[in-house]
């Protein structure tokens, strides 16, 4: 082929990069690393029966009865539920979105569609990483119980063999109908609904691919995935830490925790939304940048973008 018809195939081609199906579960396990606290804070505040302490309160009641490093209980569990969890549901929902978007990558589906294919991701995700969620809440709870009634699981695999050793397979997934529910509705507003903000911010001539870009638009996202999580997340809490027979379904917790008002469902909505939001945001900035630099590259001709 002559050099300048191999010239112009080049410059009708512009290069992009997807997601690996594993980067999402990289992202938010690194993640948590860093907002591990927050989320020990808000499972305090959910198990709360009567309120007794706040946000910052309770932060300074674990660091004053516990130590600085009680607030890091249950970190060994929280990057196992991200390996579990989110790498399912981001495993799968960049996996669907790509295989739909294969004929033509410059095309961004439409919205309905990605709301489907994250309301299936989560629910996968919720199913798969519900035992080392349930772990994850028991290891947070266990320093507020009495020394007699603590657990004691070294980390998040002694706590799942535990389990499964004196309580039962079947009790590793204690709460699992509420947290797959919780991980579907998790799923629509953090990945469904980032991908559209950030559609929508690139339309726009103030905004490029970049880290302000997958800022703006993780933190936006933060903010609905708080506000349609919340109450499923304060049942789950209290279903996942429940010891058995205290709920006899999940209408029996919801019942218990409607006694308190209807803002009993939303206990702890601001340490959560602390709490999501720097984990939203940090999960998508990783994912972005392993994205942009070790992605798959996907060539795309010019003459076909929309």
């Amino acid at each position: 082929m002559p050099y300048t018809e191999i010239h112009h195939d080049i410059h009708e081609l512009h290069t992009h990069r997807a997601g690996r199906w594993y980067f999402g579960g990289l992202a938010s396990a690194t993640a948590c690393c860093f907002t591990h606290p927050l989320d020990l804070i808000k499972v305090h505040l959910q198990t709360q029966q009567r309120v007794k302490y706040k946000a910052s309160g309770m932060a300074v009641h674990i660091y004053r009865t516990q130590g600085g490093l009680a607030l890091y209980n249950g970190l060994s569990a929280s990057i196992c539920r991200q390996m579990s969890y989110s790498l399912t549901r981001f495993g799968l929902y960049e996996t669907i979105k790509g295989w739909m978007t294969a004929d033509d990558p410059s095309t961004p589906l439409p919205f309905y569609q990605k709301v489907m294919i994250a309301a299936g991701a989560g629910a996968c995700g919720g199913l798969v990483g519900a035992p080392a969620d349930m772990i994850n809440v028991r290891m947070q709870n266990d320093i507020k119980l009495a020394a007699d009634k603590r657990r004691n699981y070294k980390h998040a695999f002694d706590g799942l063999w535990k389990v499964y050793r004196y309580e039962g397979f079947r009790n590793l997934f204690n709460g699992a109908s509420m947290a797959t529910v919780r991980a579907i509705l998790m799923t629509v507003g953090q990945l469904s609904l980032y991908d559209q903000f950030k559609q929508t911010l690139l339309t726009t001539s103030f905004f490029n691919d970049n880290i302000i870009t997958h800022f703006t638009a993780s933190i936006m996202a933060g903010f609905c995935a708080t506000l349609l999580t919340q109450p499923t997340d304060v049942m789950k809490t209290r279903l996942m830490n429940a010891p058995p027979g205290q709920y006899k379904n999940m209408m029996d917790c919801f019942v218990t925790t409607a006694k308190v008002g209807p803002l009993g469902f939303y206990k702890g909505f601001v340490p959560a939304f602390v709490r999501l939001a720097p984990h939203t945001i940090l999960t998508f900035i990783f994912f972005e940048q392993l994205r942009l630099h070790f992605g798959i590259v996907i060539y795309i001709n010019n003459n076909h973008k929309s």
